[in-house]
């Protein structure tokens, strides 16, 4: 029943269609947050290097300044337990989907020696009414993408949240959208271990009120803190230990 249901999903497309210009027309677009981009923070050690790839999440839409997001957050927690040194940089874009993240930004990214990579995207997709068979084409292409670009890096992908708890849906629209993310969800997850990525479990939203900004469907300074904090055990233990080997590593050659 569960493969049907995003199947049965489509013959409420002409709610999601008359329910989605409402919302659009009474929600104010956010411009992505100012700051930088990119910033090290210092430590000792085997440096850190996290790159948070992605959709307007990952250009800290919903708040004011960059090191507010997820990747400064996440940099920072990082440089605090472990210690060691963390460049961090975000590459996120507005309404961006699999596709464009692969296609576009893949490509014209640095080939900067990338330790951990952090991926938000999904929402868009399922926002969208994106196919799991073209999220399945889209998203293991962007898996794909990075393996062959940064091979050594640990990815860490982040699945879209529960669409009924984003407060800017009507009930309606948001049980629909919930159907699309579901299945996009499963269809990350399974790419994820079949193409040497790391699936998250769903981010938590325990307080819609305190974990979303102004517009009610970007995240506030609370949930992004709230969602780097889900995040960095995937990250941390992981960073020390092959940062650890590296250095053995090197240390033997020397």
């Amino acid at each position: 029943m569960s493969r049907l249901l995003p199947l049965l999903s489509w013959l409420a497309f002409p709610i999601y269609v008359w329910q989605g210009i409402g919302v659009r027309l009474r929600t104010r677009r956010l411009l992505p947050a100012g700051g930088p981009v990119t910033h090290s923070l210092p430590g000792q050690g085997t440096a850190v290097r996290l790159l948070v790839l992605g959709d307007s999440s990952a250009a800290s839409v919903g708040i004011t300044r960059t090191d507010r997001g997820i990747a400064a957050l996440l940099a920072g927690m990082l440089a605090r337990d472990t210690g060691r040194p963390v460049t961090w940089r975000a590459a996120g874009f507005n309404s961006a989907t699999a596709t464009q993240l692969r296609d576009v930004v893949v490509p014209n990214l640095a080939h900067d020696d990338w330790t951990h990579i952090v991926v938000s995207v999904g929402t868009n997709d399922a926002k969208n009414f994106h196919t799991v068979y073209r999220f399945k084409r889209d998203f293991g292409g962007l898996l794909y993408a990075l393996r062959a670009k940064f091979p050594a890096a640990r990815i860490v992908w982040s699945p879209v949240i529960d669409m009924t708890t984003v407060p800017a849906l009507p009930p309606l629209l948001a049980r629909i959208l919930e159907i699309r993310a579901q299945a996009i969800n499963a269809m990350g997850t399974r790419l994820c271990h079949e193409r040497g990525a790391v699936p998250a479990s769903r981010l938590p939203v325990e307080d819609p009120t305190l974990g979303f900004s102004t517009d009610g469907f970007h995240a506030s300074e609370a949930g992004y803190r709230a969602w780097a904090e889900h995040l960095l055990p995937l990250i941390e233990l992981p960073a020390v230990e092959a940062l650890a080997s590296a250095s053995v590593a090197e240390d033997d050659r020397q």
